[in-house]
């Protein structure tokens, strides 16, 4: 969000100085929490550990000793811990029933308000009409958005008109290496399929 605004500030034709009093807020030090501690989110507690952030995450099975060592994480029973806790809280969730509107009114309530929400998972795990109420009424600091709903927002929708949110189209997956892995990983399971073997990421339905 800062360097976000950083660079409209820094390429705005109305620009004639740089405030000297415009600060953002250090990730190093600070609490992440992680809501979805499966392999994208273990994956976002590595790069956090390297950022020396304290790490605190909630998933519907804790993570064996070692791994949680491994990186650093300490495990929240409950999410309204992690909630009241975090600088930072990232959803790392896969949409269902139990995780639609997962984050709500009273969930952004128990937010520090200087905390900033990020979703990586899928738009309808958070409640948005009650985000922009939280964002507008500074409940929490910001947001960061990869993932809404609908993809792509309507033009006039209230998330598109405030200074305190990035919003970004779906791109956590769009590098040309990422594609390539996806792709090959997609035929290493269709042919494991035709020669009747293990599919190596069957996704099993509950």
């Amino acid at each position: 969000l800062f360097s976000h605004s950083g660079c409209q500030i820094a390429i705005s034709p109305n620009t004639e100085y740089f405030a000297v009093d415009w600060l953002g807020v250090e990730v190093t030090g600070a609490t992440l929490g992680i809501i979805g501690m499966g392999s994208i989110g273990y994956k976002v507690a590595q790069r956090a550990k390297a950022f020396e952030m304290k790490i605190l995450y909630h998933n519907r099975n804790r993570r064996k000793r070692e791994e949680e060592q491994a990186v650093g994480a300490h495990y929240c029973e409950k999410m309204d811990d992690l909630l009241q806790q975090s600088d930072f809280v990232v959803l790392v969730v896969n949409l269902s029933p139990e995780t639609r509107k997962l984050i709500g009114k009273r969930e952004l309530g128990l937010m520090k308000p200087t905390a900033t929400l990020i979703n990586i998972s899928r738009g309808a795990v958070i409640d948005q009409d009650a985000l922009v109420e939280a964002l507008q009424k500074k409940v929490i600091r910001a947001a960061a958005l990869d993932v809404t709903y609908p993809e792509p927002l309507p033009r006039d929708h209230p998330l598109l008109k405030l200074d305190n949110i990035i919003i970004t189209p779906h791109i956590g997956t769009a590098t040309v290496q990422a594609i390539h892995m996806m792709a090959e990983e997609a035929i290493t399971n269709m042919l494991a399929v035709l020669n009747g073997q293990p599919i190596p990421s069957e996704v099993v339905p509950k």
